[in-house]
């Protein structure tokens, strides 16, 4: 067949270079060492990479640096990568976390695609998607070697040039019947992240005791590009890796067979009675993004009121959630604090929130220290003149914004897409809100100026819609433009990695929730797995916005203000999304919902689910975990703060 040769990799120069000097010296290194112990008799390896490495969170401190292989074995190619064990860099994760993202052997006959990144800074890195839509985690190669990876896998795999996007390379594409089923709905484009198992063959078998689970990395779309408006989308060329469609906030009931079906098969795992954190094998897990159509005009069901399951939670409830107690007021608040304003037991006050919440009167004090805007050591006057030095700062930081001339904005593409996107979202949060209503309303226009300024001031990570969502209740509380914009960016500095580019924030809490439902609920989390439930991506809108969109406006601001205390974890709010779920366990299994199903019921609990009942059973659950819970969340899952000063990778723009 000639048509294939069109896209051929042989017409690249840079891949023929590679091909005659990179991989040929490759494989003639590689072959010294294919004979190890470690790998099955018949099996090659083909190419071998040192330095490779997967970045689990944004920090520099918690990457994970291992060795790629590529291994024949018969007519088959495999790809494998095992992290380096005792890496004294990274001292803060255990050998139990870094092999947490092992990936075992995975043959290249369910690849569909490997993407090349070239940033303008940074290094070099791949994704690896395969034939079900999911990608494996971004492998980042230190010491060069992509084009010579490439050039090998050619060597064993029909391999062709994307003709759509020259840094997309097609494994095994012959006319893909997903590729044209997609191209004939006019869906908007996504790409799905998950960690799928490898066929199973003796490649595998050689390296499974090292393998226990691992995590991936999705993808986000900071192009304002890509938002509807008045059911509308503009038309531009996309990274895949980059393309994420927000706006599953919003439709989440709109999702249609066709997103289940193209998930069907992605979660195979070996079944294990028990739980083990460190010592369980070939357990996979994803998150799931995907493909989906809206209709502007489609109207939504009438929601009718879901009623919990009884007795779901075997007494856990009665034992360990205690009751919930009147809000935090003045005249307590003044007992937390000495006579120059300091918190004088900063963990009795946050015992205190946890289990009750605060005055609104008194949430503008308390929410800039629970926040990390102000110490709990501060003083008054120390707080006062913080207050007026970041005021000055932030007039400085909006004026960068406000200066830029019509002629100016012409030539800063960024910059009008991004004040696009702002000024479309503010307008349509929290309007019925009498603080947001009207038109005109200056408040909105703070929202937007506040939104602008700070994507200047974290120009990196930028504006991403769900932003406005969580600004929206900090402006409502502080009233106050400047201290709103740095509760902000306080909040921002742990739930920012939701917002990333590769969606690791997103990720890594998706994972930990399908660890502790695991941990948690057994028979749940085998009906999970047997109906393709366990992507949890029904719960992608819990953890992004917080919960923003499920309570009432009063019942949001106190369940943030719980969260913030970080009393029992730093991740109660996972074991919210347990409670939920354990909650109405027996409708969903008992009405063998499946994942469509599952998607619009879980989208329909907003307004209905009780927030007082719901934290006493997440503080069950969290106590019942115990340590185990613990180990099913991998370091530096949002909205844990680093250690350190772990230097953020580079989110700039990539070099096409």
């Amino acid at each position: 067949m000639q048509e294939p040769e069109l896209h051929d990799l042989s017409d690249d120069a840079d891949y023929a270079a590679s091909q005659q000097q990179g991989s040929a010296s490759m494989m003639r290194c590689d072959r010294g060492k294919r004979s190890s112990s470690s790998e099955p008799e018949g099996a090659e390896i083909v190419y071998l990479k040192d330095n490779v490495t997967i970045h689990p969170t944004q920090f520099a401190s918690e990457r994970i640096s291992g060795r790629l292989k590529l291994i024949k074995q018969g007519s088959s190619l495999f790809m494998t990568w095992i992290p380096y064990k005792g890496q004294s860099t990274n001292a803060r994760l255990s050998e139990k976390d870094r092999n947490l993202y092992t990936i075992s052997p995975v043959p290249f006959a369910d690849v569909r695609s490997i993407r090349r990144h070239t940033p303008a800074l940074g290094w070099q890195y791949i994704i690896v998607v395969l034939s079900s839509g999911l990608a494996f985690p971004p492998l980042y190669f230190y010491n060069g070697g992509v084009r010579e990876f490439l050039a090998t896998v050619k060597q064993h795999v029909f391999l062709v040039r994307s003709a759509e996007d020259a840094n997309v390379f097609l494994a095994n594409d012959f006319e893909n019947p997903l590729r044209r089923t997609l191209s004939s709905l006019e869906l908007p484009r996504a790409v799905s992240i998950a960690s799928v198992p490898s066929t199973p063959v003796s490649v595998r078998e050689s390296t499974s005791r090292e393998n226990e689970e691992r995590t991936d990395v999705g993808v986000r779309d900071e192009n304002a590009s890509t938002s509807r408006y008045n059911g509308r989308q503009r038309q531009k060329v996309h990274d895949p890796a980059r393309d994420l469609s927000i706006h599953v906030l919003e439709k989440f009931s709109l999702v249609t067979k066709f997103a289940r079906e193209t998930t069907s098969q992605l979660f195979w795992e070996t079944h294990s009675n028990g739980f083990d954190a460190f010592e369980r094998t070939n357990t996979n897990q994803s998150v799931l993004d995907y493909n989906h159509k809206v209709d502007e005009d489609e109207e939504l069901p009438v929601k009718s009121p879901v009623a919990p399951d009884p007795l779901e939670f075997d007494k856990l409830s009665l034992v360990w959630g205690k009751p919930r107690q009147p809000p935090l007021g003045l005249e307590e608040w003044a007992t937390f604090l000495d006579s120059e304003g300091r918190v004088v037991d900063s963990k009795a006050l946050r015992k205190r929130i946890f289990y009750g919440g605060i005055e609104h009167k008194l949430r503008r004090e308390v929410w800039a220290i629970l926040l990390g805007y102000h110490t709990y050591e501060s003083t008054y006057a120390e707080r006062k003149y913080l207050r007026s030095i970041k005021k000055t700062e932030y007039e400085t930081i909006k004026n960068q914004w406000q200066s830029i001339s019509p002629e100016q904005a012409k030539r800063f593409t960024k910059f009008r897409e991004r004040k696009g996107l702002i000024e479309k979202d503010v307008v349509r949060t929290d309007r019925s809100l009498f603080f947001y209503e009207g038109d005109d309303n200056p408040n909105v226009n703070l929202l937007r100026d506040i939104l602008l300024t700070y994507s200047f001031y974290n120009f990196d990570l930028g504006y991403c819609q769900g932003m406005s969502d969580l600004l929206s209740p900090i402006l409502f509380v502080m009233e106050e433009e400047s201290e709103s914009f740095w509760c902000f960016v306080a909040l921002m500095e742990r739930l920012g990695p939701n917002f990333n580019r590769d969606q690791n924030g997103m990720h890594t809490q998706l994972f930990a929730l399908s660890k502790l439902v695991e941990l948690l609920d057994i028979p749940l989390h085998n009906y999970f797995k047997q109906n393709d439930c366990l992507n949890y991506f029904f719960c992608f809108r819990w953890i992004l916005i917080q919960f923003k969109r499920e309570f009432e406006y009063e019942k949001t601001m106190r369940l943030w203000e719980v969260l913030w205390t970080h009393y029992l974890s730093e991740h109660l709010h996972l074991y919210v999304c347990v409670a939920v779920l354990k909650r109405y366990r027996g409708k969903i299994m008992g009405e063998q919902m499946d994942f469509d199903t599952l998607l619009k019921f879980i989208n329909e609990l907003s307004g209905q689910i009780d927030l007082d009942a719901t934290l006493r059973d997440a503080e069950a659950l969290c106590i019942c975990a115990g340590e185990n819970g613990a180990a099913c969340i991998p370091p530096g899952t949002p909205p844990s703060l680093p250690v350190d000063n772990g230097l953020f990778y580079s989110q700039q723009d990539e070099v096409l």
